[in-house]
């Protein structure tokens, strides 16, 4: 990437493998700083197959995404001054992002939102991103069927990029769900955003 200086934040892509479906791909106010507003270019997939077994094997009592992935691209408005680095202000952002995250998995209805612990990772460019999980439930007939997510947080030259997403951990409804091949997947799409 180079370095976004605009105000605009450029379209973000990232590497899937299997069944997944564009939801959302737009331009928003992601969070705001006390001094500048954070815009963001972001896509979101979810895995259909999953979503439609797990739509019918609880006879449509869970119906929303039970695994998605997503991608953003940040840019300031206004730009940051010359020579004020994206580092001073990446410990405040990767925060509001953290925050924003959770809120974001509460709207798509998980529950029971909480973070987790941090870990590392680098981009397929040999970038450092930060990590943090986060642990939630579905509801499904009165039970709560866990969840795990992930979100990275990184910055390159200039351009703050953040990844991640969310997937159940344990059955839903009788279909098998296999959490850690959905982990390594998401850390592999996490590593592929450009």
């Amino acid at each position: 990437m180079s370095e976004n200086r605009g105000g605009v934040p450029e379209r973000p892509t990232l590497s899937l493998s299997g069944n997944w479906r564009a939801v959302n791909d737009e331009e928003s106010v992601v969070f705001s700083l006390p001094t500048m507003r954070v815009r963001g270019h972001t896509v979101v997939y979810e895995d259909v197959e999953l979503r439609e077994s797990v739509r019918a094997a609880t006879e449509g009592a869970v119906d929303q995404p039970v695994r998605f992935t997503f991608a953003t691209n940040l840019a300031f408005e206004p730009p940051l001054p010359p020579g004020a680095g994206v580092a001073s202000v990446f410990p405040t952002v990767r925060e509001s992002a953290e925050r924003e995250f959770a809120s974001d998995l509460r709207e798509r209805g998980f529950e029971t939102v909480s973070r987790g612990r941090r870990d590392r990772t680098r981009t397929d460019e040999g970038v450092r991103v930060a990590l943090r999980q986060y642990d939630a439930t579905v509801p499904v007939d009165g039970a709560r069927v866990d969840c795990e997510g992930w979100l990275g947080v990184w910055h390159d030259a200039g351009d703050v990029s953040l990844a991640g997403g969310a997937y159940v951990t344990d059955s839903v409804g009788g279909v098998d769900v296999e959490p850690g091949r959905y982990r390594r997947e998401l850390l592999e799409a996490i590593r592929t955003v450009e």
